[in-house]
């Protein structure tokens, strides 16, 4: 694999030794917590590194996250798209942000610029789970079945309760 594909597995690779932008204590533990409970805590331990990831400092910014996730939900992905390039001009090193707008083109089938974004989200928060399972998706989608499997599992060491990576690694995706 070569160009930005290459750049995430390495992203992914390298992801014990990188520390994240918004390095938490809090958030460390809960990852901490997320690989140590069981499946019943799990997603209360998700919810809240969900909401770590979406808090920001300045409150305008988590506004402008909040209105842009709901406007993803509603369908309304030109309004989203809009307020989420908006928000990553003021707001470039809030992870969760690239993470939303890589979801949003992962709907809308835009690979290359899903790609960036889910390269930035993980330069700057190399745990991101989720940025890994869209990735993950996108390489069974170009066929790229090993690398794809290497994106699950990586997944699966940060959260070993995402079920949608379980079955991709059981299939022999």
């Amino acid at each position: 694999m070569t160009g930005i594909g290459a750049e995430i597995l390495s992203l992914i690779a390298a992801r014990r030794s990188r520390r994240p932008a918004r390095d938490l204590a809090a958030l460390a533990q809960l990852f901490r917590r997320l690989g140590a409970c069981a499946s019943a805590e799990a997603l209360e331990t998700e919810d809240r590194i969900w909401g770590m990831w979406m808090h920001h400092p300045h409150r305008g910014a988590a506004g402008a996250l909040d209105a842009a996730t709901r406007d993803i939900a509603a369908r309304r992905y030109d309004i989203a798209e809009t307020r989420l390039t908006a928000l990553l001009r003021s707001a470039p090193l809030y992870a969760e942000a690239w993470h939303k707008r890589a979801a949003l083109y992962y709907l809308l089938g835009r690979d290359d610029e899903c790609l960036r974004d889910i390269r930035r989200t993980l330069e700057l928060e190399p745990r991101h789970f989720a940025a890994m399972l869209h990735f993950a998706e996108i390489l069974l989608g170009a066929g790229a079945g090993g690398e794809a499997r290497y994106a699950f599992a990586a997944a699966l060491s940060l959260h070993p309760h995402l079920p949608r990576a379980r079955d991709a690694l059981a299939d022999k995706a």
